[in-house]
């Protein structure tokens, strides 16, 4: 029996432990921080209080019960010996025969150190909680004073990248601001703070095409939300937000969608680390100069492949596509059949600006869709991606209630407190 450990349980990892389970000749044991599998599209919807962190999650062990030849362990990486094949984990170590990363990516502050300690990430079920939590946490106190100037930077809000991210995020608020704030919210009604969508580039959603960034940019700004491009962050100090060309925002409020970088890993050689620190594969996501370590989805950067001679984009399909697709490999090599190099299948992209809003492009054959059909479309791609049928339940009946009145009911402010271990 080949024993393979995979580290990471997002699209990538989930999609290879599922086509492995029940497979003849393998045992695999997938390995994450967190007992529980979460849909990263959604985020900005927790984080809006939209959906419940339920609706997006679902437990690892209750994903795969049943599964004879797949384990789980709640633990983080510390150190891969590939000499004696093993990952060292927090709480013990696993021998494998072959390893697989699929830990995705973390947020890349470009060395600004002010911004990663006071600016708020969007990359996990904990930093949405957290944005929801604060958000509402300074809209709480802004109710409570009375001057302008102070109610302003509690008020307005920077966030800071202009990928799918920061547009999705930018506009949900926007609409929260109309709809809903100004109901809930009576001793903020004719106070001034702003929503800026800020980037460094001259565009937002730059990887689509010109058609729908120029739809985008009109929506969000019918929307009332602040679009500044070309304007590079370069730090966040006293409450405000500092541009490369000394311009200045004053917010409490600084979310940071503006870049992703990979992980470095003890006990792999430096060289083997390309763009962003995504680690390089061949053709059969094998990592470069090791014998039996591999790296699907956002964590690995693969040039094989004629149709993205620079590297896929980190987007879901990929992972899913790559983790289904090692999985095929892995069988492969159990019964001693001839592996496939992975290709890309690229299945379009879009990206929800609000309430009815939304883009969509599929490249084969070359389509492009905007407003409600795209908004269609973009919900019915995300319900189906969920990772179960309850998820998928919980979170339509969720939409279709934000659809008809326009508002929802999770704005609760939870603040957990540290579990300690009273054994």
């Amino acid at each position: 029996m080949k024993q393979i450990v995979i580290i990471g349980g997002g699209f990538a990892g989930v999609n290879l432990a599922k086509k492995l389970a029940d497979a003849n000749g393998v045992n695999v044991t997938l390995v994450d921080l967190n007992n529980y599998n979460y849909f990263p599209p959604l985020l900005y919807q927790v984080a809006t209080g939209f959906l419940d962190v339920a609706n997006i999650t679902y437990p690892f062990r209750k994903l795969f019960a049943g599964k004879k030849n797949i384990r789980f362990r709640m633990a983080s990486l510390q150190r891969i010996d590939t000499v004696n094949n093993k990952a060292i984990l927090s709480n013990g170590e696993l021998s494998y025969d072959y390893l697989v990363l699929a830990t995705g990516t973390e947020s890349n502050y470009f060395g600004i150190e002010n911004i990663r300690k006071h600016g708020l990430p969007m990359k996990t079920i904990d930093d949405a909680v957290n944005i929801k939590n604060y958000i509402l946490q300074k809209i709480e106190e802004a109710t409570r004073l009375n001057d302008p100037d102070e109610i302003k930077k509690l008020t307005t809000m920077v966030i800071a990248g202009g990928g799918p991210t920061g547009v999705e995020l930018a506009g949900t608020i926007a609409e929260m601001k109309k709809n809903i704030f100004r109901k809930e919210y009576p001793e903020l009604a004719n106070q001034k703070g702003e929503i800026y969508l800020v980037d460094a580039l001259p565009t937002v959603l730059a990887p689509m095409s010109k058609q729908s960034q120029e739809y985008t940019h009109k929506t969000l700004v019918d929307l009332d939300v602040k679009v500044l491009l070309n304007k590079q962050v370069k730090d966040y100090v006293d409450n405000k937000v500092i541009f490369a060309d000394g311009s200045e925002i004053e917010t409490k409020m600084l979310i940071w969608t503006a870049g992703v970088a990979g992980r470095v890993f003890d006990g792999l050689p430096e060289d083997i680390y390309g763009r962003g620190k995504r680690l390089k594969v061949d053709a059969f996501n094998k990592v470069d100069s090791t014998t039996n370590v591999y790296a699907i989805g956002d964590t690995c950067i693969q040039t094989t492949d004629k149709n993205f001679a620079e590297g896929h984009p980190q987007l879901a399909q990929v992972a899913i596509q790559q983790g289904k697709n090692l999985a095929d490999n892995f069988k492969a090599m159990v019964t001693g059949k001839p592996l496939e190099p992975f290709k890309y299948f690229d299945k379009g992209s879009m990206a929800i600006i609000g309430r009815s809003k939304a883009v969509a492009e599929i490249p084969s054959p070359k389509l492009k869709f905007k407003g409600f059909i795209a908004w269609m479309m973009w919900l019915f791609v995300h319900l189906f991606s969920l990772i179960n049928f309850r998820n998928k339940m919980q979170t339509f009946f969720n939409w279709m209630v934000t659809l008809f009145t326009k508002d929802q009911s999770m704005r609760t402010i939870v603040r957990p407190t540290v579990v300690q271990d009273k054994s």
